[in-house]
């Protein structure tokens, strides 16, 4: 059984920052992708970074040049630091991943976190 779990949401003023984190914990042989979807009140969920095989990048127009996602293989951690954070930033982040377990790869399965809430208000 493999588990997501993120941490580092909370509230902070226009312009400030934040990083969150998304620990994997299970039989993980291999984390080959990570995602961070955000989902505001009302709206549809929307991705807004992807690292894959540990470095390749991707991010969404809204969050280019101040948001960056890493990932710590060593840890099953991945990471996704908030700079200059805008009222707009406002959501549940969700974390999702491809995994395989040492009985399954190369076939992987995706999870999915909890959630956590960032709220950016003055």
């Amino acid at each position: 059984q493999v588990q997501l779990v993120e941490s580092g949401g909370g509230l902070v003023q226009p312009g400030g920052s934040l990083r969150l984190s998304c620990t994997a914990s299970g039989r993980i042989y291999r984390i080959s992708a990570m995602r961070w979807y955000r989902q505001a009140p009302g709206h549809q969920r929307e991705l807004v970074a992807v690292i894959t095989d540990g470095s390749k990048t991707n991010y969404a127009d809204s969050v280019k040049g101040r948001f960056a996602i890493s990932q710590d293989n060593a840890k099953n951690t991945g990471y996704l630091q908030m700079n200059n954070l805008l009222p707009e930033d406002t959501a549940v982040y969700y974390c999702n991943a491809d995994i395989s377990m040492p009985s399954t790869w190369p076939a992987h399965e995706a999870y999915w976190g909890q959630g956590t809430q960032v709220t950016v208000s003055s």
